[in-house]
This record gives C-alpha cells, sequence and structure tokens, in this order.
C-alpha cells in the first residue's frame, strides 16, 4: 500500500502542474499591470510592503530568541516585551557575538529580500527611474512596517535612541532606531509629493 504522504505529494504536484498556464505577451501584460486598467490609480505595494515588513518583523524575532535577546520568548508576548526590557542597551553586543551559521543564513535573507522588493519595482514599472522611486516607495514602507510590527508585538523599540542592526550587507550597520525610521519617512513622503507634482503637472 502506497504511504498517505506519497498520494498527498503526488495530489499537490499533479494540483500545481495543473495550474501552469504558457500566457502571450499582452496576457501577461493584463496581469502584471492589472492596477494600470482601474479609474483610480492605486499606491503600489503598499499592502506588500507593510505586509512584508510584518514578515521581517517576525524574523527578526525569530533571530533574537536564538542570539538570547528574548530571554521570555518560551511564553506570552507580554512575557518577551518584560523579561527583555533588561537587556536593554545590550542588542548590539548580542547581535556582534552572532554564530557563523545564522549570521551566513541572515546576510543571504537580506540579499533575497532586497531582490524581492525589487522584482515588485520591476514589474510595476517599465522606465528605470519610475522603477527606482517605486523600490525606494516599497523599500520606506516596508521599512516602517518592520519597525511598527516589532513595536506591536514585543514592545520593541524601548525608545528613539534604542540602538539598531539595520543590516549585516557588506558588514554590519549599526544606528539609533530614529534615523532609519526618519530617513524611510522622509522618502515617502518625497516620492508622495513628486508623484502629486506630476499629476498636476
Amino acid at each position: 500500500m502506497v504511504p498517505l504522504p506519497i498520494i498527498v505529494a503526488i495530489i499537490v504536484v499533479l494540483y500545481i502542474l495543473s495550474a501552469i498556464k504558457i500566457l502571450w505577451e499582452y496576457e501577461s501584460g493584463v496581469i502584471f499591470r492589472l492596477g494600470r486598467l482601474l479609474p483610480h490609480a492605486k499606491g503600489p505595494g503598499i499592502m506588500f510592503a507593510l505586509s512584508f515588513g510584518f514578515v521581517e518583523g517576525a524574523v527578526a524575532i525569530y533571530l533574537g530568541a536564538a542570539v538570547g535577546l528574548l530571554p521570555g520568548y518560551a511564553g506570552t508576548l507580554p512575557d518577551v516585551a518584560r523579561l527583555s526590557a533588561d537587556l536593554h542597551g545590550q542588542e548590539i553586543r548580542h547581535l556582534n557575538n552572532m554564530a557563523p551559521s545564522l549570521l551566513t543564513v541572515e546576510v543571504f535573507r537580506e540579499a533575497a529580500t532586497m531582490l524581492m522588493l525589487l522584482s515588485v519595482a520591476i514589474l510595476a514599472e517599465q522606465k528605470r527611474g519610475e522603477r527606482l522611486a517605486i523600490f525606494l516607495w516599497i523599500f520606506a514602507l516596508w521599512d516602517i512596517g518592520y519597525y511598527v510590527a516589532l513595536r506591536a508585538t514585543v514592545r520593541w523599540p524601548y525608545s528613539p535612541p534604542s540602538p539598531d542592526v539595520l543590516f549585516f550587507i557588506p558588514v554590519p550597520w549599526t544606528s539609533q532606531v530614529w534615523f532609519p525610521i526618519l530617513i524611510s519617512i522622509l522618502t515617502a513622503a518625497a516620492i508622495l509629493l513628486t508623484r502629486h507634482r506630476g499629476r498636476t503637472t
């Protein structure tokens, strides 16, 4: 008798294969740029960027638990916030002592994240300048969503001056939390202002 997991795997593979369809160029254009057909254009990637920011925050929580920054992770979220407050100001030291295996995975994950954000920008626009603007827009919203997610779940950052590791590529970038948040807000505001001016001229 065939084991149940193999049967399930076969069904899943057949279902995926049945969903594949080769599209003509005009059909793929309609799918990728469907927002262009709406009577009122909506901000590109807002839901994606904010949702992906939450995913990024969740990854940071898992990583924080792995390196000892979240001693209360076995309990509830309030336990995490209460017990982790004692480590305020020690974040950078803990992250600098990250295991090489975790650091390697984190570097590749960051690279994959940037590629995903860039892919959305490439699909959304055709001109290079517009793609750059969309990438910066999505990046800014993603970054804001990341900090909102962390604050809503584990009550971090504790304050705007809290230290943070922004990226590990190519080397660890550290800063107080208020700086990347301010840059993201200014970036999003500048792009909105530029877009508004473009519509009115």
